[in-house]
């Protein structure tokens, strides 16, 4: 520690003492480096140095919409989280802030989840941060052939695939909320959803860049890939939120088993490579059949979370994404009113309601399926409803323009492990929607000006 102030060292304790007037400039110089900067000029060399980059990285930022404070904020936790000797973004710096104040759903998120990984490369492209994009995707090849064809959840930043859970029996937990893990056992569970997350993410890759920058390993990935999808997508999962309890026959994952298989064969075409594409198309046409058929509720005319049940879940808003079922269909702007009747509270969607997840005690509402429903609503036409529910979900935000993972709809509490790298992909993505959807609106409402 060094400073221009005289410094008095008293133990473990360091003081200095002064008058400072406005104008005035002193440093306090903290590091581990001893040949760092000693002097006034050198700090603010460094400082100059550390700000120049930033501006010159934020600069990159392709959106110049109404919400470009909030939306370069976002951009800046993924940048933040972004580990960048292997490309990795973790979920959340933190582990087991809770859930519910006091309970048990308290989970490691200091990993990357291969679930996050099609919303990630799609925000980061259409943001304009081709390089973080690209890196990204870089480790999710290189960490996925480790253990494909069967893929884990979640990896560790330099591409870890064994991920144990343990339990720090000598902490107490923040205010209380034990146990304290490190690890996750959800590693090791088997979700449809991460294989479409996976594909759809090297498909946006090479619709970017061409198939030229990717490397000839990454073909056998897919293929392997989509075969073993292709032979398994009929069985139950734990689905896209990691439910401890029973596996079930989730629509979501089935719906994102469809877009591996649709992914692949885009990729494949693209590449010229041998693989049985008829295979794949005969599945994926099976898939969506059986969604059709086993995963929408005649009586309402909605989506539900699971063949052939009653319940909802917010995942199913995913599904405009997907394109498996269209955003302007009626079943989806049906169950997209469904979802928010059921499992909203104000701006604010709960993950799911009134089912067993194989855990006691209760959750926060979770914040990526609220920006998910601005997503939904601005692709299904409804413009205003998306930017009033958006801009009351940006009131929620910290001082400093920060997200959690979930939140206390009564109170405006932040829950789960903070930053949450997901809900800030999720802000980011729906921001860029609306300044699509509004776009089209302008363009549709000229061409009919022209007509007329």
């Amino acid at each position: 520690l060094r400073s221009d102030v005289p410094l008095q060292v008293d133990g473990d304790v360091v003081r200095a003492a002064g008058l400072v007037r406005s104008g005035d400039v002193h440093d306090f110089i903290f590091g581990l480096r001893i040949d760092g900067a000693d002097t006034h000029e050198e700090a603010e060399q460094e400082i100059r140095h550390t700000i120049d980059f930033w501006q010159k990285w934020s600069g990159h930022l392709r959106y110049n919409g109404p919400y470009s404070d909030m939306v370069l904020r976002s951009a800046l936790v993924l940048k933040l989280m972004d580990y960048s000797p292997t490309g990795a973004i973790i979920a959340a710096p933190t582990t087991s802030l809770p859930e519910g104040i006091g309970g048990v759903r308290n989970w490691d998120y200091r990993y990357c989840w291969l679930r996050d990984a099609t919303f990630t490369v799609r925000a980061l492209f259409d943001a304009g941060f081709r390089a973080e994009a690209t890196s990204f995707v870089q480790w999710l090849i290189g960490a996925t052939q480790q253990t494909e064809p069967r893929l884990k959840v979640l990896y560790g930043i330099r591409g870890e695939s064994r991920i144990d859970e343990t339990i720090l029996e000598h902490f107490e937990g923040y205010r209380g909320s034990r146990p304290v893990r490190v690890g996750n056992a959800a590693s090791g569970q088997w979700q449809l959803d991460m294989y479409g997350e996976l594909l759809g993410a090297l498909d946006r890759f090479a619709q970017e860049n061409g198939t030229s920058e990717i490397p000839p390993e990454a073909q056998e990935l897919v293929v392997h890939t989509a075969n073993l999808i292709a032979a398994r997508w009929e069985e139950p999962d734990e689905g896209i939120w990691e439910l401890r309890s029973e596996p079930r026959q989730h629509v979501h994952s089935k719906a994102m088993a469809w877009l591996a298989l649709d992914s692949a064969i885009d990729l494949s075409e693209r590449w010229g490579v041998k693989a049985d594409t008829q295979r794949w198309k005969i599945v994926r046409r099976d898939i969506a059949d059986a969604v059709y058929a086993a995963g929408i509720d005649r009586r309402r005319g909605t989506l539900v979370a699971t063949f052939g049940g009653s319940h909802l879940d917010a995942s199913l808003l995913y599904l405009a994404r997907v394109g498996l079922v269209k955003a302007d269909d009626p079943v989806m702007l049906q169950t997209i009113d469904a979802v928010r009747d059921k499992l909203g509270q104000g701006p604010f969607l709960y993950r799911y309601l009134g089912i067993d997840d194989g855990l006691p005690g209760k959750e926060g509402a979770f914040l990526a399926a609220s920006f998910w429903m601005v997503e939904c609503l601005a692709m299904g036409g409804r413009h205003a409803e998306a930017h009033e529910v958006f801009e009351q979900l940006l009131e929620h935000a910290n001082d400093v323009g920060l997200y959690s993972e979930q939140i206390d709809p009564a109170t405006g509490e932040f829950l789960g492990n903070f930053p949450q790298a997901l809900t800030h992909i999720a802000l980011l993505n729906a921001a860029l929607t609306l300044a699509r959807s509004e776009e089209s609106k302008e363009a549709a409402q000229e061409r009919h000006r022209s007509r007329s």
